[in-house]
């Protein structure tokens, strides 16, 4: 059958076009993409092309289908999957298959797998790794936004401390601890102040630092101090570029303690030496953002690492059980996966956006694939529905939902578009 997508043939080379998939193998899925939010990670891919680790180097003459936090619809199911998967029903996937070894991956890897576009295949590995799941939420966007979720929960899980009196690793942030998220404003960073809310086993401290004063006041604004308090946890806000020594003033915060669970949301030299001198005892650094850079390097205090038990580590994606628990978690109003959407567009803005998405400003850019429509901010309804009456009806909606995206205001997009 025919599909339409943005397909990557090399660095800088992504075009949305029609293609052609092949009928479905026995152990295959047809699936129709309904959404599909925009990763840096596919920026990265856009820039490197076949110097990506995930990305096969014959791509220019097998272009793969970009974009990895995708959901849909499942249309036609192969023998081997009958009686567990079932046409009609919604899907949700997470991309970090980690199959046998191989970095392959949706939106990075595969000719027919990825979610910019309007139906793609999901081959059998995703199925046997448990990675295609049913999905019953309410909206698609929500299980698109599940895999940047999944990424964020699996850094709070891969964090680790230590025993003095074993040498066990005891997995998580710690309990009653202080956490400290570096460049912790943009889209990732709320869903990373917000989590730990959620946390059965919680902080007792969260400072956030960002440069922006505006991203700040947004984040106070979806995440007050009042919110955190609540749960007893002591929230606050720094902007580093308005303190007149920023280590100071972030050490005194923990009465000179250090920090026991540090995050790096932003992939800075100077920021990743900043947290790892911020390290109180057995503190665990996380230096969560990737960098496109391979020989991306920094200092870090190997004295402290010897006698005071500071380490550092890196995650990236999540695990299945991660993506799970953040669907539940969302499912119970814990967590706000809409907090990371700024934008919203269609199949025919996935390309350009992705190509300037270092340059746009705000959080995730969501694209519904089964329609065209300009990447928009959802603060720019208002205005647009001066002259069109859809964005107006948008503007009502997100303004009743404290100005977010919602399943509410999807809906009236896929009514409007009559794919629903």
């Amino acid at each position: 059958m025919r599909s339409k997508g943005v397909r990557l043939y090399g660095a800088y080379d992504i075009r949305l076009e029609e293609f052609d998939l092949p009928e479905i193998r026995d152990d295959e899925i047809l699936v129709r993409v309904m959404s599909d939010s925009i990763c840096m990670s596919t920026y990265k891919l856009l820039v490197q092309g076949k110097a990506h680790k995930r990305c096969p180097q014959d791509v220019d003459t097998r272009p793969v289908i970009i974009g990895h936090e995708f959901a849909g619809d499942i249309v036609k199911v192969g023998k081997k999957w009958l009686g567990e998967f079932s046409p009609g029903e919604k899907f949700a996937q997470q991309p970090a298959l980690n199959y046998k070894g191989s970095p392959a991956s949706p939106g990075y890897s595969y000719p027919t797998f990825g979610g910019a576009c309007t139906y793609c295949i999901v081959p059998p590995e995703a199925g046997e790794l448990g990675c295609l799941l049913h999905y019953d939420g309410e909206s698609y966007f929500e299980a698109s936004l599940g895999e940047p979720m999944s990424c964020i929960l699996g850094g709070y899980h891969g964090n680790y401390h230590t025993s003095r009196r074993s040498h066990e690793h005891i997995m998580g942030i710690k309990e009653g601890g202080r956490v400290l998220i570096l460049g912790g404003c943009g889209p990732m960073g709320l869903e990373a102040i917000e989590y730990p809310l959620a946390l059965e086993k919680k902080p007792s401290m969260i400072v956030v630092t960002d440069l922006s004063d505006e991203r700040i006041a947004r984040a106070r604004q979806l995440i007050p101090e009042s919110l955190a308090a609540a749960q007893g946890i002591r929230l606050v806000y720094i902007n580093p570029g308005e303190c007149s020594d920023e280590f100071t003033e972030l050490m005194e915060l923990t009465g000179g303690q250090g920090y026991d669970d540090i995050f790096v949301y932003t992939a800075i030299r100077s920021l990743a030496e900043m947290g790892d001198r911020l390290l109180g005892r057995d503190g665990c650094m996380n230096f969560f953002s990737g960098p496109m850079d391979k020989a991306f390097s920094a200092s870090i205090n190997l004295y402290n690492c010897h006698y005071a038990s500071t380490h550092v580590i890196g995650t990236t994606g999540g695990t299945t059980e991660d993506l799970k628990e953040a669907f539940r978690l969302a499912a119970q109003g814990k967590i706000r996966p809409a907090v990371m959407v700024t934008h919203v567009g269609g199949l025919d803005s996935i390309a350009e956006t992705t190509r300037n998405l270092p340059h746009i400003p705000g959080g995730k850019k969501l694209t519904y694939t089964q329609f065209n429509m300009p990447l928009t901010a959802i603060e720019d309804f208002r205005e647009k529905g001066r002259t069109d009456p859809l964005y107006a009806r948008l503007a009502d909606c997100c303004g009743a939902h404290d100005g977010l995206w919602n399943s509410e205001a999807e809906k009236i997009l896929l009514r409007h578009f009559h794919v629903i």
